[in-house]
């Protein structure tokens, strides 16, 4: 099975993609929306120092029962709450929720975790986990549904008829949020970034990988050489990867939340 997404601008979208998608028989659908309020989510987030970072300790716990807390969607399952830094508190609705709730009812920390890092999070892209982050932190939903390999193209084109923005629509509508500020900064340092822009651009994606997010480059160096083979050499894609970890790091720190993240372990 594998993940089919779609981000949304606005509840009535998600909710006539969500429904049509139960409709045609997909059962595997969960809802990643902002959540409120922000205090109640914050309060049982454990903080503990010995939480290593990843999605699944980032749940603070179970806030939620019936999945008409999520904008009177019926997806079938439970909502449960939990803070991305940077983002602020989620909720997820339907199988990701129920995964969730699955580690014991009122599920919270890594109880919780280690049921959706088993059964759900382990199969979403760790290349584009920041683009569902980045949806999240402009007030969008994103909704995600796991199909076969026969059944993507169906899910897809009922996404696309309710109003969903593609990854690859996504992922060019945040580098243009970006470009013209880190233009300014590649040519205060005497390059071309029309030349080098798509190496740059890549060294920058390359740091918010969910494997190497968070690492210098000397620390990811071996998991970059594997990816990119020789271009993660070159001066472009350094100067992208040094970007593109500081706006991890800020992003990271923007709400003093726990230092944890949307990605597997």
């Amino acid at each position: 099975m594998k993940p089919v997404v779609g981000i949304f601008a606005n509840s009535s979208q998600v909710q006539k993609a969500a429904g049509s998608l139960r409709e045609e028989g997909f059962g595997q659908v969960t809802l990643l929306t902002p959540a409120e309020p922000k205090q109640q989510v914050e309060r049982a987030v454990p903080t503990e120092d010995m939480e290593q970072p990843g999605m699944g300790p980032a749940i603070g716990g179970v806030i939620g029962g019936a999945v008409g807390i999520a904008g009177g969607m019926e997806l079938g399952a439970a909502a449960a709450s939990f803070i991305i830094p940077g983002v602020g508190p989620v909720m997820a609705a339907g199988f990701l929720g129920a995964a969730v709730l699955g580690a014991g009812g009122v599920a919270a920390g890594v109880a919780a975790g280690q049921a959706l890092e088993t059964s759900v999070a382990a199969g979403l892209p760790k290349d584009e986990l920041f683009l569902y982050e980045d949806a999240l932190r402009h007030a969008r939903s994103v909704l995600i549904v796991w199909t076969d390999d026969q059944e993507r193209t169906e899910a897809g084109e009922i996404m696309r008829r309710a109003g969903a923005e593609s990854l690859d629509a996504a992922r060019e509508r945040w580098w243009v949020g970006l470009r013209s500020a880190e233009e300014e900064q590649y040519r205060l340092k005497g390059r071309d970034f029309s030349k080098d822009e798509q190496c740059y651009r890549r060294g920058f994606e390359a740091a918010l990988h969910a494997d190497l997010r968070g690492k210098s480059y000397n620390a990811a160096l071996e998991g970059l050489r594997k990816r990119y083979g020789n271009e993660c050499k070159e001066g472009a894609f350094q100067l992208g990867y040094e970007r593109g970890l500081n706006y991890y790091g800020s992003h990271q720190k923007a709400d003093g939340s726990p230092n944890v993240d949307l990605r597997t372990a």
